[in-house]
């Protein structure tokens, strides 16, 4: 890392009160992680080059990369500053590791053993120190500098310059030159990363606005899962098989198109009321419809899963893949989730449109913080206020608006039964019974 940078973190830090004794302690007892900063391939032969930052690594220890999950064996051990091949390595030393198998590996990939990985995500958190001319605000493109990846990043909101206890309403607008705040980046790829906490040498990171370095921080997760086992493959010999009912077919038979439909917002916004009240109208006007509530899915299809956000997440990949089941079979199905992550709901969102395009409409039950802290019909945001709940959306976990919905239903100061027939006549325009929305064929 250069002068520039690692004095923005010690600046960072001694602004912070944070006392790093953790990046001159035991670095080897850490897990493995060595950027990659080249791929050198010789005939069979597959060389990675980079400088491990903690840990060690033997021959014969299985690898993992990240972002990209392949897997190798480490069949040797170069250095230029020793004669010989090496058995391991540690932290500190810049080395070539020969694999036993190509891969399509790259510069900006991490190095680590597969049992103990780094997190794998599009978008955390940051405390982090801003050097940039003009005032860093929302929706600041920029480029992350991780090890020896450089990627697009958005800060995607700017919150007090704390990690705990913030809520979604407490935002500013803009952080001026040499202040400290907490931001949240979402990336244009996934990233391996690891939390300042857990591992101090790879916790932090560098902004760069073109050439000029404009701020460093260190990264957090609090809030936001590891996406690692949500994009991961496990499935083998498997084969996709095409129905003999096609979805022309159905939408003729029941008079429309199949499609989801994801209400998305606060607990407490209405989400649940909408959905049940407009498949009870969509029913009796002829409609093919089932609402998909999160309280029923997690009393059987999810009922071992918890409320970590690594299981809120795969909950959610769960429901986007029943929907879109529920839509290629010729239903309009109508999802009542929180979903906070924006992540996550466009691998439903992919998951309903692998049969079709514009089958996905995310709808944004919108009602501000304060409106769905006072309903609290189940008294969670006080349980979670009063410590009880940990991870609540809104309280101590974040929920990311949709950024562009197909369509806003505002519950905030509107009767139900305004609402209910806002959807109820959008749903209707994108599904006619008339057959309009039907597909050809």
């Amino acid at each position: 890392m250069d002068r520039v940078a690692e004095g923005t973190f010690r600046r960072l830090l001694d602004a912070l009160g944070i006392d790093d004794t953790g990046d001159t302690g035991d670095v080897d007892a850490l897990p493995l992680r060595m950027p990659v900063h080249d791929v050198r391939r010789v005939d069979d032969r597959c060389t990675v080059v980079g400088r491990i930052e903690t840990g060690r690594v033997r021959v014969g220890d299985r690898v993992l990369f990240s972002p990209s999950n392949e897997t190798a064996s480490v069949a040797g051990i170069e250095a230029r500053d020793v004669p010989a091949p090496l058995t391991e390595a540690s932290a500190g030393r810049s080395i070539g590791l020969t694999l036993d198998e190509q891969l399509f590996v790259e510069r900006g990939e991490t190095v680590s053993h597969a049992e103990n990985p780094p997190v794998e995500t599009d978008v955390f958190r940051a405390r982090l120190l801003w050097l940039g001319r003009a005032p860093l605000r929302p929706g600041r493109r920029l480029t992350l500098r991780l090890g020896s990846a450089a990627v697009p990043v958005e800060v995607q909101s700017i919150g007090r310059g704390e990690l705990e206890g913030r809520t979604s309403d407490e935002t500013r607008a803009a952080v001026a030159r040499d202040g400290i705040a907490e931001v949240v980046l979402r990336a244009d790829a996934m990233l391996a990363l690891d939390p300042y906490t857990a591992n101090p040498r790879t916790g932090r990171f560098v902004l760069a606005d073109g050439d000029e370095i404009a701020g460093g921080g260190l990264i957090g997760m609090e809030g936001y899962p590891d996406q690692r086992a949500l994009i991961t493959g496990r499935s083998s010999n498997v084969t996709t098989i095409d129905h003999g009912v096609s979805a022309a077919a159905r939408a003729r038979r029941n008079g429309h198109a199949g499609g989801v439909i994801w209400l998305t917002g606060l607990s407490g916004a209405g989400k649940s009321t909408l959905a049940i009240a407009a498949e009870d109208r969509l029913f009796r006007k002829g409609y093919q419809v089932y609402a998909l509530d999160g309280d029923n899915l997690r009393h059987g299809l999810n009922a071992t899963l918890g409320f970590s956000p690594e299981d809120r997440s795969e909950n959610i990949r769960r429901v986007g893949e029943v929907a879109a089941l529920f839509a290629e079979a010729g239903f309009i199905v109508l999802t009542a989730f929180i979903s906070p992550y924006r992540s996550d709901r466009e691998r439903a969102r992919a998951a309903a449109e692998r049969a079709s395009p514009r089958m996905f409409h995310e709808v944004h039950v919108k009602a501000p913080l304060a409106v769905c802290e006072a309903r609290d019909p189940r008294g969670l945001y006080r349980r979670a206020r009063a410590g009880e709940i940990a991870d609540f959306t809104g309280v101590s976990a974040p929920y990311e608006a949709p950024e562009a919905p197909e369509f806003t239903v505002d519950t905030g100061d509107r009767p139900v039964a305004h609402s209910v027939q806002a959807l109820i006549d959008y749903i209707e325009r994108q599904f006619a019974l008339s057959g309009g929305a039907a597909p050809e064929g």
